[in-house]
């Protein structure tokens, strides 16, 4: 028997195949190659075509279905990841009304901000544990604000993994622990915002059916089955959003567990049974895929949107042939501190650890005689594991204090300076596992089909790849870059990074 899982990036689409009964990855696939369009009509925003996820979803299943001998009919569950914070509005029909708003887009800032400061600071926080931010109650009131001739369209507001699942199973549903990641959940009473939706103006039948995180959701209709190959009524068990699916992939369900990402944007993601919160909302607090309110789970999460795209980008501006592994190695061969060069890796939209403002990336203190391209490679990843610590200090706030790190063996931490920057200038261990966040909602899917009887189970065969331990022969090369890192910030973040 075998397990199946979808991750819905905002890059690419990524599907894996686990072996069921004893945990092996079949094979992985992922499509496009290239980056998945995100469109700006303006600047801030960012879209994308939820039917551009389904296609490239059967792309990316058709490369995995080819590439293993797996007979497809004795897969038994399907798991769904997908990237957080977006929107997705249907009407009567099932249809989508228009582009899906996604986690980037930065429109519904002011709106989060005006809604924070009216409904009342505190008011929000005790019962939703964040403002509304540029969260999705946010953008379906931009929405509403902006083109009510689509908002009276509106039949259902969904999350990107509750697309997928609408297009497997024909049923819109959703979670609780997708609808905290909207700011569309009321920790206090254990039910949906009716603050926020009294405020914004929404009704409430948009809300779908909600079902736990692990359980059968649905069945794979006869029409999604024949456009993915499969079999039909294979149950639909498991959905959650990228971070708490990746925290939950590297087994981190336990109070004082952390996990982290780095891909398109960067993560750091504690466990929590502590109902706290950063007052400015910098980081935020959602329900895990574990949480109830009689055992509190609570995910506290530290996004950085400019993580692996800054990588991209300088691997597009400096060459094209050039490959990560070759970046890694020329960002090697440069000593700690970039040798003064500096970069903010603030380029992909508004960052919440600057309470939402928008810096842009900055490349600081270039010397024409002295930086070459290894330099401006080194500087970016220290950049990002900069950001990290920035945010990572504000979390302790909270009682999130790592000593352990958990990843996957992939993206940025492929690269040898970015795991001993952040091990040492964190002084967490960094341990790196073979799993990802497509093997991750398969095994999920395993729960929640009831094949596995716990998360102990279905972990048995998770595997150490790696360990990094902290450098403190370079502690002194690091605190220096990161002070000059932090001057940079505070010149060009509007002269404040430190907010009270």
């Amino acid at each position: 028997m075998y397990l199946l899982g979808f991750d819905i990036g905002s890059s690419s689409i990524k599907v894996s195949l686990i072996n069921a009964d004893n945990g092996v990855c079949e094979g992985t696939f992922f499509y496009p190659e290239k980056e998945m369009a995100i469109t700006a009509p303006h600047p801030g925003w960012a879209e994308q075509e939820p039917e551009m996820w389904w296609e490239n979803l059967k792309y990316a299943l058709a490369g995995l279905l080819q590439k293993t001998t797996v007979n497809k009919d004795s897969i038994i569950a399907i798991g769904i990841s997908y990237q957080m914070h977006g929107l997705v509005i249907t009407d009567i029909n099932k249809s989508v009304i228009r582009p899906a708003v996604i986690w980037c887009d930065s429109r519904a800032t002011n709106i989060g901000n005006k809604a924070f400061e009216n409904i009342g600071k505190e008011k929000c926080l005790e019962t939703l544990l964040n403002s509304p931010g540029n969260f999705t109650a946010s953008k379906l009131k931009w929405v509403k604000d902006n083109e009510p001739h689509n908002f009276d369209k509106i039949d259902k507001v969904m999350l990107p993994g509750d697309f997928i699942a609408l297009k497997l199973t024909g049923e819109t549903k959703t979670t609780a622990s997708g609808l905290s990641e909207g700011i569309m959940w009321d920790f206090k009473n254990n039910c949906p915002a009716g603050i926020i939706f009294d405020y914004f103006g929404f009704p409430a039948g948009i809300i779908p059916e909600i079902v736990p995180t692990f359980s059968v959701q649905g069945e794979l209709t006869a029409k999604a089955a024949a456009e993915l190959n499969l079999k039909p009524h294979t149950k639909i068990s498991y959905r959650a959003g990228d971070q708490p699916n990746n925290a939950f992939s590297l087994n981190v369900l336990n109070p004082g567990e952390i996990a982290a990402t780095a891909g398109t944007s960067g993560v750091v993601y504690g466990v929590s049974k502590e109902v706290r919160y950063d007052p400015q909302s910098r980081v935020n607090t959602f329900a895990h895929v574990n949480h109830n309110p009689e055992n509190p789970r609570l995910g506290v999460l530290l996004c950085i949107n400019g993580t692996g795209i800054l990588n991209a980008w300088l691997r597009r501006i400096i060459s094209d042939k050039l490959t990560y592994d070759e970046m890694n190695m020329l960002a090697g061969s440069v000593p700690a501190g970039s040798e003064g060069l500096s970069v903010l890796p603030f380029g992909n939209g508004a960052e919440r650890i600057l309470n939402n403002s928008d810096p842009g990336a900055v490349f600081a203190g270039i010397n024409f005689n002295i930086h070459s391209k290894g330099h401006l490679i080194r500087a970016a990843h220290e950049g990002i594991v900069f950001s990290f610590k920035y945010g990572m200090d504000i979390m302790k706030k909270t009682g999130i204090s790592p000593s352990v790190i958990r990843a996957g063996m992939s993206n940025m931490f492929l690269s040898p300076v970015f795991c001993n920057t952040l091990a040492g200038i964190s002084g967490a261990i960094i341990e790196l596992y073979n799993t990802d966040g497509a093997a991750g909602a398969a095994l999920g899917a395993g729960i929640g089909c009831g094949h596995y009887a716990s998360p102990e189970e279905a972990f048995s065969n998770l595997k150490k790849m790696k360990t990094i331990e902290p450098d403190y022969t370079q502690n002194e090369e690091y605190l220096k870059a990161y002070s000059n890192w932090k001057t940079n910030l505070k010149l060009y973040n509007n002269g404040s990074i430190d907010r009270k």
